[in-house]
């Protein structure tokens, strides 16, 4: 890398960290943030600073403001549904449908031992003092990306969970709108037909 500033080259150094993020690519950022007007850098770096009072919530795990969540707080929301996901910012997409209104539970990851990331890692074993303390909880959703590591995930949990005698059920999978069957794999054609539904 060329030579620059001290400042300058600290910043990328620091930009390359974030993912996906190489060193030209933090350049780039870089110059952008130079060309900022020095209000808007202060902005910027106040609502970076603004993460440090980001907790979890003690009772999903979710990241939030309070030890304990909106959702988890809320008694509006039922407690006979427990949905699982890999991150917290799969709440976030799963709240935007409008349609779940249960509770939630994050699980740190998906199984994925090559990276180290073994059931020892999760926090599948307080899941599962959740579940075996509050009876309430009548079905868990597991609500992971339909990738090997994510099913991988569902087969373990799915098998851990119905052990305690709840009900279990994943995200349906299919088509989405707008394919063309004509390019869908045999994988995804599958789920659609066996998830079919009344016309």
């Amino acid at each position: 890398m060329r030579k620059f500033p001290a400042p300058i080259h600290a910043a990328v150094v620091a930009l390359s960290k974030l993912p996906a993020v190489g060193p030209k690519t933090a350049l780039r950022y870089t110059f952008a943030l130079l060309r900022m007007h020095p209000d808007e850098r202060r902005q910027l770096a106040r609502a970076i600073e603004g993460l440090e009072f980001v907790t979890n919530c003690t009772i999903c795990h979710a990241h939030a403001e309070n030890p304990v969540c909106g959702i988890c707080s809320d008694s509006a929301r039922s407690d006979s549904s427990l949905c699982v996901v890999a991150e917290s910012r799969d709440i976030s997409t799963i709240e935007a449908t409008n349609v779940f209104r249960g509770k939630y539970f994050v699980l740190g990851g998906t199984l994925n031992p090559i990276a180290g990331q073994t059931p020892e890692r999760l926090r599948i074993d307080i899941l599962t003092h959740r579940v075996e303390a509050h009876p309430d909880i009548q079905e868990i959703i597991l609500a992971f990306s339909p990738d090997v590591h994510g099913e991988t995930t569902i087969l373990y949990l799915a098998k851990r969970m119905k052990s305690l005698g709840k009900r279990v059920t994943r995200l349906a999978r299919g088509l989405p709108m707008g394919a063309d069957i004509e390019y869908a794999d045999e994988v995804t054609l599958s789920d659609a037909l066996s998830g079919r539904r009344e016309a």
